[in-house]
């Protein structure tokens, strides 16, 4: 019989430390007003610096996710993990998570690298390993550490007040049900505006290097890994964003991409129990919502509470949306992202 995916056990961490929009105004030049009229963010969680970072988060969701499921850790035969904040340049986080978790069976561990959509495009990347039968117990998990990266200064708030810091985990595993998993998952790129939502300085070189790599070398361009003192000053050692044009694009995008799932599975908008948006922004939340028609019991934000947090943020949202009981079987849940690359991808799943 034909195996569909499904989500068997979820689970998400945020750190204790909440920081308020007030708070920030210790260090940037901002307001709870401007910072909410612009976001809807009210206030984000950090980390506990040297204490907490992008793996511990995840150990901390993927615990949950893997109780929920009824299973242990060593039963996890495959780990996916999306993040743009590692804790090393590499290797990865995926292995160090899987020896965090204690887990002897030297399953396999991938590391993506899709932003905001990440979490999106991890799930469809273990819906098909699922679906051929290759692994039976995959852990898919979002984290992320941005409060390390950002800058806190007036010339960065524009981005820093809306990045927090978090994980969300799901586990994922074969079902027969026919009314039961993910029916389908569609996946999107437009390199064509990378440089819009960025952190673009890297081996001491800003930009995409068009000439031949001896020319390259003997340039003095080709750097190290180190952030130095003149990165900080010009502002290169931070991540960008063209707010107005991200905005732009993704209202389209989100809109689009949603449509193509419930097309594909000749469902309608009214069909949809709930929808889950990458929170990225409550305004584009809102006018997504107000677009498709949808109503407040039909869309689950919780940027407010928590930021922006990129590859946790889908996973976060669920999971909340799930404890609090506004996600129940048989349910069609519909998941969707925009972010950085441009990519933007979507999920529909009959819960």
């Amino acid at each position: 019989m034909f195996k569909k995916t499904k989500i068997a056990g979820i689970g998400f961490y945020v750190p204790q430390n909440v920081v308020k929009n007030d708070d920030l105004k210790e260090v940037i030049d901002t307001t709870d007003e401007w910072i909410q009229e612009r976001t809807g963010i009210k206030e984000r969680r950090y980390v506990q610096r040297f204490k907490e970072n992008t793996t511990t988060m995840a150990v901390e969701a993927s615990k949950i996710a893997i109780e929920r499921a009824g299973i242990s850790a060593n039963d996890i035969d495959f780990i996916i993990f999306a993040t743009l904040s590692p804790d090393y340049f590499f290797p990865g986080c995926g292995v160090l998570l899987q020896r965090e978790l204690g887990i002897k069976n030297n399953c396999g561990a991938l590391d993506i690298r899709n932003q905001c959509s990440a979490f999106v495009y991890g799930l469809s990347v273990a819906d098909q390993f699922i679906k051929t039968g290759m692994y039976k117990n995959i852990l898919l998990v979002g984290s992320e550490t941005h409060s390390a990266g950002l800058d806190f200064s007036t010339r960065g708030r524009n981005v820093s007040v809306i990045f927090g810091d978090g994980a969300g985990a799901v586990v994922l595993q074969p079902t027969e049900k026919q009314n039961q998993g993910i029916l389908s998952t569609h996946l999107h790129s437009e390199g064509l505006h990378a440089e819009k939502l960025a952190f673009l300085h890297l081996g001491g070189h800003s930009g995409v290097f068009t000439g031949d790599q001896t020319d390259f070398q003997s340039s003095g361009k080709w750097g190290s890994l180190f952030v130095t003192q003149e990165m900080i000053d010009n502002g290169t050692a931070f991540p960008i964003m063209d707010g107005p044009f991200v905005f732009k694009n993704a209202v389209v995008r989100f809109p689009q991409v949603i449509m193509e799932a419930l097309d594909a599975n000749n469902k309608k908008l009214s069909d949809i129990n709930m929808l889950i948006p990458h929170q990225a922004n409550l305004r584009i939340a809102q006018f997504i919502q107000e677009k498709l028609g949808l109503s407040e019991n039909q869309v689950y934000n919780n940027i407010q509470k928590y930021g922006n947090t990129t590859a946790a943020s889908v996973p976060i949202a669920l999971c909340e949306a799930w404890e609090l009981g506004k996600i129940k079987d048989g349910d069609l849940v519909c998941l969707a992202a925009f972010g950085s690359g441009f990519t933007w991808g979507s999920a529909l799943i009959e819960w």
